[in-house]
């Protein structure tokens, strides 16, 4: 007989499907996690669908409402921001157009917050999807989600808010939030990377993204990740609401000293919101005139500090921020600084030593 102990070791790469012990064990750690889940976010389990990441999670809430539309004979119009993730963007652009359908994009101001009246004017009655994020990804810039919600209730319009980069930040009740569909992926706030959830409201019924089984009650196909959801466990354990409270309230101090010290720094700016309350509190952007990102944030690596320019989403080839585009100001010469749990008052002032030292060499070579 295999020993208990090996077998529960074994189940956490058992398939969740199956009756036999190990798979039973690895049912066990799915639920659980589940349950976890569904507790730190403030929803029912039932809602919690497990993904490999924010970006899938965000292409299943826009190809299920898609769908959604399309059966109904609606040719699909999907409303959005312009400052909103990649993900976002392309899976509307894309599953729109192959539906004949298309995408209205809601311009914002100079700190990245989406035109309210101009978003809610933008819905109607062929509106398939609504997105909003909570915080922008590269500015910070919190967006207007309880009025975008809000709107969408009113007209029957199915919203999808992009919480992403404010869960795990944030104090937040995802439930109160009153949306159809939530996305995130864990290892923004410390879990496993390539393990995520989309929040569905109890009762609205999507064709999934992902075909094949009958995993995840039907809305999405494959395998889970049970080694993966035993992690993010242990990450949920870890964020109770007073370590979040600390967190975020410390992550909020250290981006003020950056802002403080850096921005005194001639041709250093702080992009996004001008009041910090008013921006996710764990980033920074900067604006650095007079010198190319790229030496930037090879200066800075060279010097043990990991910083990143251009669009979140680019590899280092540091392409252009469509987000500083839209928002109209330099989307060239921008750094994006982030801070999190283990984050030291030591590295802060690493960074507002060595970037100072780091542009002014820059700018010299320049002439």
């Amino acid at each position: 007989m295999v020993d208990m102990l090996e077998r529960s070791s074994a189940a956490t790469i058992a398939d969740p499907s199956r009756i036999h012990v190990e798979g039973m064990m690895a049912r066990a750690v799915v639920e659980d996690a589940r349950e976890r889940t569904a507790s730190f976010l403030g929803v029912r389990p039932r809602e919690v669908v497990f993904t490999s990441g924010a970006t899938e999670s965000i292409a299943t809430a826009t190809w299920g409402a898609v769908r959604r539309a399309t059966d109904r004979g609606v040719m699909p119009h999907v409303v959005h921001g312009a400052v909103e993730h990649s993900a976002v963007r392309r899976s509307s652009e894309l599953f729109t157009t192959s539906a004949r359908g298309h995408v209205t994009v809601v311009g914002v101001d100079r700190t990245g917050r989406v035109d309210v009246d101009a978003f809610i004017d933008a819905l109607g009655p062929d509106t398939a999807l609504a997105h909003v994020q909570i915080g922008n990804h590269e500015v910070g810039t919190r967006q207007p989600v309880a009025e975008i919600v809000a709107a969408c209730r009113e007209r029957d319009v199915l919203v999808h808010v992009d919480a992403t980069h404010a869960v795990g930040r944030l104090p937040l009740d995802i439930g109160a939030l009153d949306a159809d569909l939530v996305s995130m992926g864990s290892h923004e706030f410390g879990g496993p990377p390539a393990v995520g959830v989309l929040v569905v409201r109890l009762g609205l019924r999507l064709e999934p993204l992902l075909m094949g089984g009958e995993q995840e009650r039907a809305r999405r196909a494959g395998t889970e990740d049970v080694p993966g959801l035993a992690a993010l466990c242990v990450t949920l354990d870890a964020l109770t609401p007073e370590r979040l409270d600390t967190e975020s309230g410390c992550s909020r101090r250290y981006c003020a000293e950056m802002e403080e010290r850096l921005t005194a720094i001639d041709g250093i700016a702080v992009l996004g919101a001008v009041d910090p309350l008013d921006r996710l509190p764990h980033l920074l952007c900067l604006s650095i005139d007079g010198v190319e990102p790229q030496g930037v944030v090879l200066g800075l690596d060279q010097r043990g500090i990991a910083a990143h320019s251009g669009s979140s989403c680019a590899s280092e080839d540091l392409e252009p921020s469509p987000v500083l585009e839209a928002m109209g100001v330099d989307a060239h010469r921008s750094l994006r600084l982030s801070v999190g749990w283990s984050t030291t008052p030591d590295d802060i002032d690493a960074v507002c030593r060595t970037l100072p030292e780091v542009v002014a060499g820059l700018r010299a070579l320049a002439g």
